[in-house]
This record gives C-alpha cells, structure tokens and sequence, in this order.
C-alpha cells in the first residue's frame, strides 16, 4: 500500500526505506484485525519504535562514529581523530543523500541549523563553556568541523519526525512569536556571558506559547490519531539529547570545565539549555512543513487520561 497523493495526510512522501517500514506495518496491522486488542497495540507500538529509531538516524550515525573514533582510533595516526570525524560526517550525510534518505527541500533546513550550531560553537570554545581535543587541521578556531553535524542531527530528526507521524497540531502559536523567540532564545547563549541571563525568562515564554498546544501523531496511516501536549513532547526530546550528550562527553569528543579531571554526568541544568536550542530547530523546520490543524474533528484523538491531567 502506498501513499495516496491525492490525500491530504499523505503528501508528504516516504523515502524508500520508510516505505518498507510502512508498508510492512500495514501486512502486519491487517493480518492482526480479528486479533486481540493487545497484539494490535503491540504491533503499533513496533512500529512507533522503528519509525523513532528511523527519524534518529543520522543522530545515532554520528554518535556511532565518536565513540567508535575513541574506542578504536589510533592515537598517533597520521590523520588525527577530530579530522576523521568531520571525513565521517560529510561521508554520512552524502550517503543520506544519494540513497535518498533525505530529501533536497529538508537538506536546506538542516544546514541552516549546522550554521547556526557553528557560529555558536565558535563562540562558546572562545569563552571557555566547552572544549575539544585541540588536534587536527579540519576547524574554525577550536571548533572540529564535525560539530555543526551534532547540530544538524537535532534538525535531521525534526523533519524527519514531521513526516514520519504526519504531526498534526491544536492551538499552534502565531509562526512571529515562535520566530521572536527562538531569536531571543538564540541571542541569550552570546548575551548572557556579558547581561543577565534570560533563560528562565525565555523558557516561561515558551511555556506560555505553547501551553495549549497540542500534537496529534499516529504510527501508521491506518491507526487512530494519538495526541499529547506539545511541550511534553518537547521535554522528552531535550531529555534524550542529554543522555546523547553524555555518551559524547564519555567518549572525549568535547568535555565541559568540570569534567577535566575526570568524566562525570553532564549538569541536568543542561536540559533547560537544550530545550531552549531545540526550539530553534522547532522554528527552522516550520519553515519547511507548516504547522497543520486536523483535518477534520473526526482525526481528534482521545487523549489518555493521565496526559488530561497533565495538561489541565
């Protein structure tokens, strides 16, 4: 079963390889209609994790490579390790390109987000927030080239994740007002080193525009529409940037001032500061997929009680 173009939910077009994901949940999630409810949820809930793992791809590509580089890598190779990094990381994003895993509309999207990581990155190395190994000829000032590919990960999933679920949004914020403040969310890494820091400031406007915004997703084209409070959605992805943050600080390819005598988690402090950035990438991927209402009042889901509650 393929997309059909002529629907409004399926005009964003599956690549190859999230085609065979769908259409193998759709033999599956057919072959269980006269089963029970619990092997339908289970099915769906595989193909929830797949699609999760599938948006992550070129996150958990890059992640592969660092620690990989660390566990493996020669320490007196010709090539240092930093510089085969970024050769790893242009590699991988070539090869999502010519086996059409991305496409040329979200590749725009994901350098920006790799510019706007860069720029920052420089910045911040300059300061002394963070620091990488001070090898290799691949660079800006202190920042390895392949960082900025840390950046577009984030970038990479979001579009991705748009696609996949068929996100759908309740009450999402005027697009000025996300723009404004992911701005001010942007400008607040420079500023705060020199004014006060906004940060609590800039996290309760985000709160405050997306408090009644709600995200409707559903795993396959043929299962009802789930939905949760957008923020909540927010939060666990910032959480999971933070444990990816953690394997990359073990694996030496940056550590922080208070890891330089020794490993240790990264400050939970640090969630807020990437929920922040990842409300950057929120805007920058709004300028490729629009943020869509439900189609039709038939597409509102029923949102688990415990998600009522949460969401008042």
């Amino acid at each position: 079963m393929s997309p059909d173009p002529s629907r409004p939910d399926e005009r964003r077009a599956f690549t190859p390889v999230e085609q065979r994901i769908d259409d193998w949940a759709s033999r599956r999630l057919d072959a269980l209609a006269a089963g029970g409810p619990g092997r339908r949820a289970l099915v769906e809930f595989s193909v929830f994790v797949l699609k999760q793992a599938w948006a992550c791809i070129f996150g958990a590509a890059m992640l592969g490579a660092i620690v990989a580089a660390r566990l493996w890598y020669p320490d007196d190779a010709v090539l240092a390790r930093s510089d085969a990094l970024v050769i790893a990381a242009v590699t991988i994003q070539i090869l999502m390109l010519v086996f059409r895993l991305e496409s040329g509309r979200e590749l725009w999207v994901i350098l920006l987000f790799h510019v706007v990581g860069t720029v920052m990155e420089i910045f911040k190395t300059d300061v002394g927030s963070w620091s990488y190994e001070g090898d290799g000829v691949l660079r800006i000032a202190a920042v390895p080239l392949y960082t900025g590919f840390m950046y577009a990960a984030v970038g990479s999933y979001m579009v991705r994740v748009f696609r996949l679920f068929e996100l759908r949004f309740d009450r999402y914020p005027p697009l000025w007002a996300t723009a404004v403040v992911a701005a001010g969310i942007y400008a607040n890494f420079f500023s705060h080193h020199y004014l006060p820091d906004a940060r609590w400031v800039l996290l309760a406007l985000v709160g405050l525009l997306y408090a009644r915004c709600t995200m409707l997703f559903r795993n396959h084209r043929t299962r009802p529409w789930r939905r949760m409070p957008v923020l909540i959605a927010f939060a666990g992805v910032a959480f999971f940037i933070w444990i990816a943050e953690n394997i990359g600080t073990a694996a030496g390819a940056w550590i922080y001032p208070d890891q330089a005598d020794g490993w240790q988690l990264v400050s939970l402090s640090k969630l807020v500061s990437w929920l922040l950035l990842m409300m950057i990438s929120v805007v920058l991927v709004t300028f490729v997929y629009r943020p869509r209402a439900p189609d039709a009042p038939e597409e509102r889901a029923e949102e688990p009680a415990f998600l009522r509650r949460l969401s008042g």
